[in-house]
This record gives structure tokens, C-alpha cells and sequence, in this order.
């Protein structure tokens, strides 16, 4: 997969010498990029901290997830979805793809290696990678040194749990999403969903069809839009428009349709943001609700809309309107963050959230070989045009040190050399 020398320091610590990229994350901007270099015969190779590829998807996702947008919107490089899956595939068909993706390209991470620390050396111009592998008892240390990295670490490495007065005195369960798998054990429980995203929608909605009895924080506004608009994925309806309409009018399109489908979402405790729907996520990264059937259960009072927490006392919820709820259970669909800043020491291209400092269409490329892929605030689509471009990017680089080396090579020694 990759070229590199090998030996130990004199701390016992393997040292590896990639002749290529260090892609840190296996999900799908690492898949996505390790087969762009493979068509263009680069080496690399890639590191992943847990035992497989797209462990978010394969471990952290609950089990009725599919895909929000229609499928051409996110299939990777080089493969489009088979024909024969829905315009919406499942988790489960979109982690099938994935794992043929990874055989097709021939792509084998190293798992099990979690990335300590990545610094750039400035006195020998490369970068140091520094991981710790641990299987069962056995604890061991590697360091990659190479030209190039690509952070393909995503948006959604960690889940945020906030700091609510009480939480951890609450005497019931309390998981983060990601941990959420089923509403079946929840089946007859009051569970209160903390947050109205497009995870807190889907857990509200598959709560209440395995019986139980959810209540969903809406703290802040939040656009919901239909999925489909008059048999159309409102997505390529928004994609469409804009080529032809400015992105005000297109929101406003957006809205009156949404009315007319879904009617007025403030009758029922959830306010629409000042900001249309495509202007809020190209300025704030804050994605709209795209329903599937959470609004239905909302208006059957199924589901439960509640306003911001002030305080959890016991098994019992106070919220700022002075309600106070029994609960039994507490889901934090709360979001997401990256972890970039507690491994990559560098501050020029990354910022304190974990995000590059350069807005969308120009934060892939740092300096010194930095690459980020899959931080586009625009999904499995973002992280497809992050890879093409880092790809070619490298594949430039790679060329032209390329011909450097073959210069160096006496004339008559060339057709015998291999590197």
C-alpha cells in the first residue's frame, strides 16, 4: 500500500518512513482520497483509531439512519451507488458500499492506531506522526514521518455533551446520540430528547413508534423543510434554482413551499430562524431539518416540543418556563465537534474549533504539506470535491519531485532505476 523504511528509536518506538501522504481518519474523506491516489499510482497510508472504516457510521448511528440526501448526491469518487439501491439508501447499504469502495481501491488502513500528536519539523521540513496502538494488553508506539498529511478526521469525531445544572445527578439513563441505537428499550419510557436537529427529529420520531413517550428541546429556531417537494428531494430543488435564481430568492422559494406542505412549524413550539434555510448553512454551517415524519407525530402530540432546560433534579426535569417534567431517560442529540485540536499541533491553518480558518470553497490546503479533507459543513458531497482536489494537489507534487529524482539519476543508469 505504501513504500517506507522501518526501525526502532532508542526508545523502542517504531519509526516509519511514509514515501507518500499520512491520511488521518478511515471514514469516508479518507476513503475517498486514499482512491484518488491509488488511480494515480501514489503511495500512502492511512491511520484509523478504531477497528474498521467509517466507525461512525458502523458504531455510532442509530439503526433506522439512511442517507438524508438522495443518493447521487453522496456517492465518493469513481462509484456511484449501485442502481439497484433507493434514492435514499440505508446505514446499512451505504456501509456495504463503503467497505466494496475500500476493496475496489484495495485500501487497508492501520487500525487500531490512535494519533497522539502530529507536528511539523521545521528543521527537516516534514511531519511526524505519532501514534499508539493498543490490542488487548499490548501497548505499542509508531511514529510516521512524511511529506504530506491529510486530516480527514471529520466534523463529528466527538459528541458534545453540554453542561446542564444536575445532568449528572440525574438518577436515570442519560447516552449521547451517538450511542443511540433503537427506541425498542425505550418502549412505554419518558425520554427527553435534548435538542431538535436532524438527529433529535429522527430519535424523537423512532421513540415514539416503538411506544415510548418522547419530549424534544427546542432551544433555538430552526428550519424544517420536507424532504420532497411535489416528488422532488428538496436538496436538487435548492441545487436547481440556484443556478438560475440569487440564493435570497431561493430561500424564499424554499419557505413558501415549505408552508404550504408542512403549514405554520410555530404553532407547535419551533421557530423558523431569521435567516433562510441555505443562507443560514452557507454562513453558519447550521443544516435544516429535512423531515421524514417527526412533524406528523409532533402534531398528533406523539411527540412533545418543550422549551430550554433550567435544571435536572433526581428523575425529574425543571425547564425554563417553570414546567417540570417526570422522566425516566435523556438522549443528547446535541451535536458533534473535532478533535483536530488535541492532536495536531498547529494553529495557521486550523483554528481553536477544529475547523480551518478559510472559508468554504478554499479550506483544504494548508502549508507544508497540510491537507484538510471532509470540513466543508456540506456533508458526503463536500468531502467528494475535498478529495478530488487534494488528490490532484498531491498528484502535482508527486510528479514534480518525481522528475526532480529522475534528473539526479545518471542518463545511463536510468533505464534500470525504480523508486
Amino acid at each position: 500500500m505504501f513504500s517506507f523504511s522501518e526501525q526502532n528509536d532508542f526508545f523502542g518506538r517504531r519509526c516509519v518512513w511514509v514515501n507518500g501522504p499520512v491520511i488521518v481518519g478511515a471514514g469516508p474523506s479518507g476513503l475517498a482520497i486514499s482512491a484518488c491516489l491509488r488511480d494515480q499510482g501514489i503511495p500512502f497510508v492511512v491511520i484509523e483509531r478504531s477497528d474498521c472504516i467509517a466507525s461512525l457510521w458502523q458504531k455510532r448511528t442509530y439503526d433506522r439512519l439512511k442517507l438524508h440526501l438522495p443518493k447521487k448526491f453522496c456517492q465518493l469518487p469513481k462509484v456511484p451507488f449501485p442502481e439497484e439501491y433507493p434514492d435514499y439508501p440505508t446505514k446499512k447499504q451505504f456501509i456495504v458500499y463503503l467497505e466494496n469502495y475500500a476493496k475496489k481501491f484495495d485500501i487497508k488502513p492501520q487500525f487500531n492506531e490512535c494519533v497522539q500528536s502530529a507536528k511539523f519539523d521545521d528543521a527537516c521540513k516534514l511531519w511526524r506522526v505519532k501514534t499508539v496502538s493498543t490490542i488487548g494488553s499490548v501497548r505499542s508506539e509508531t511514529e510516521y514521518i512524511c511529506q504530506m498529511l491529510v486530516v480527514a478526521t471529520g466534523e463529528n469525531a466527538e459528541g458534545v455533551v453540554p453542561e446542564i445544572e444536575g445532568l449528572k445527578d440525574f438518577s436515570g439513563e442519560v447516552i449521547h446520540a451517538k450511542d443511540y441505537k433503537s427506541g425498542e428499550k425505550f418502549q412505554g419510557k419518558k425520554v427527553l430528547v435534548v435538542g431538535c436537529g436532524n438527529s433529535g427529529m429522527e430519535v424523537s420520531l423512532d421513540l415514539s413508534n416503538h411506544n415510548a413517550k418522547p419530549s424534544m428541546v427546542v432551544r433555538s429556531s430552526v428550519h424544517v423543510l420536507p424532504r420532497e417537494i411535489f416528488g422532488k428531494s428538496t436538496f436538487d430543488l435548492a441545487m436547481m434554482l440556484m443556478k438560475w435564481l440569487p440564493l435570497w430568492l431561493v430561500d424564499k422559494l424554499l419557505l413558501i413551499l415549505a408552508w404550504f406542505i408542512i403549514g405554520n412549524i410555530q404553532s407547535y413550539g419551533i421557530k423558523r430562524p431569521s435567516l433562510g434555510p441555505l443562507t443560514l448553512k452557507n454562513h453558519h454551517g447550521k443544516t435544516p431539518v429535512l423531515d421524514i415524519g417527526a412533524l406528523e407525530k409532533i402534531r398528533s402530540g406523539d411527540i412533545k416540543v418543550v422549551p430550554g432546560i433550567k435544571r435536572f433534579t433526581g428523575k425529574s426535569v425543571e425547564l425554563v418556563n417553570g414546567e417540570v417534567l417526570n422522566i425516566d431517560s435523556v438522549v443528547l442529540a446535541t451535536g458533534y465537534f473535532s478533535n483536530v485540536p488535541f492532536w495536531l499541533h498547529e494553529s495557521e491553518f486550523f483554528a481553536e474549533n477544529g475547523f480551518p480558518k478559510t472559508p468554504f470553497p478554499n479550506g483544504w490546503k494548508g502549508k507544508g504539506g497540510l491537507y484538510a479533507a471532509g470540513f466543508t459543513r456540506r456533508g458526503l458531497a463536500g468531502a467528494s470535491a475535498d478529495a478530488v482536489k487534494i488528490s490532484k494537489d498531491i498528484g502535482k507534487e508527486w510528479k514534480e519531485e518525481l522528475k526532480q529524482k529522475i534528473k539526479k539519476v545518471p542518463t545511463h543508469r536510468r533505464c534500470i532505476s525504480t523508486f
